[in-house]
């Protein structure tokens, strides 16, 4: 008689070997009706969450790692786009940063804001990388049209000159933008305790409408869980975009090369049969 082998049953033992940590694995003969020998290879594996928080997010993986799991899937393209662009901005803002002791984590809401595009505008109004509204640029020293309308009035009337001073918006210049940035977020810092969750709300919503949210909790010492349900749907989705570029870019490679495990599995038993012929 003809031997007969199941040969797909190979190609799915060696996918499965490198894709999954192999526990043990064992082998066993059994007869059939046909009076062929069955080879069952029995593997038990186990799938290990390999994904890693930066520090300063660590503690929220219960309310975020589904959100992560789903957003590296559906935002895959998005992802490598704004990591690839990130390459030139995050150096020199992680260092500014830095210089503020401001975590470079923050880094990541020039994405956010503006998609690091200089010349963006919000609905709002707010200009430039970092999304800065014409009063903030004013109360941290940003020069932004109006103001340089105003200087060049001044200096007509004392200098008796019409010379040109150029229409600049500071807002728009990623150095003087960025500074400023990170001093707002060191005031940030101050007024909410350096809850980090809590000071990116502030940022997308407003830190007198996030301390409004907070009192709404009864809580003394709220979190950002505690006033999620009090934020709009825009600033819920800011922080949950927040953490989620922050640990795919903690875990880049893996990202990447397809092998960012969110979640460990119970061991489970893969049963491959081998059927040979059974000489009478």
């Amino acid at each position: 008689m003809k031997t007969r082998l199941s040969i797909p049953v190979f190609f799915v033992i060696i996918l499965l070997a490198r894709s999954i940590d192999l526990k043990a694995n064992s082998c066993d003969t059994v007869i059939n009706e046909k009076g062929l020998s069955i080879k069952k290879l029995k593997i038990e594996t186990n799938l290990k969450s390999n994904v890693v928080y930066p520090a300063i997010l660590s503690g929220n993986e219960s309310q975020t790692l589904e959100y992560i799991e789903r957003f590296s899937v559906n935002r895959r393209a998005y992802l490598m786009r704004t990591f690839a662009r990130g390459k030139k901005y995050f150096p020199k803002i992680a260092a500014i940063f830095k210089k503020h002791n401001i975590p470079t984590e923050f880094k990541v809401l020039i994405a956010l804001e503006s998609a690091f595009n200089a010349n963006a505008i919000s609905s709002a109004g707010a200009v430039g990388y970092w999304q800065i509204m014409s009063n903030v640029a004013r109360e941290y020293g940003l020069k932004i049209p109006e103001e340089i309308k105003s200087l060049k009035k001044q200096e007509v009337s004392l200098k008796k000159t019409a010379h040109k001073i150029p229409v600049v918006d500071e807002r728009k210049n990623l150095t003087k933008s960025t500074y400023v940035a990170a001093r707002y977020l060191k005031d940030r810092c101050r007024n909410l305790k350096n809850d980090y969750l809590l000071i990116v709300a502030s940022y997308n919503w407003g830190v007198g409408n996030v301390w409004n949210a907070m009192q709404r909790t009864g809580k003394s010492d709220p979190t950002f869980w505690d006033i999620k349900k009090y934020l709009p749907s825009e600033t819920k989705a800011y922080v949950m975009n927040f953490i989620a570029i922050n640990v795919i870019f903690h875990n880049y490679e893996k990202f990447l090369n397809n092998t960012l495990t969110f979640k460990a599995t119970p061991d489970r038993d893969y049963t491959a049969s081998i059927t040979q012929a059974m000489p009478f």
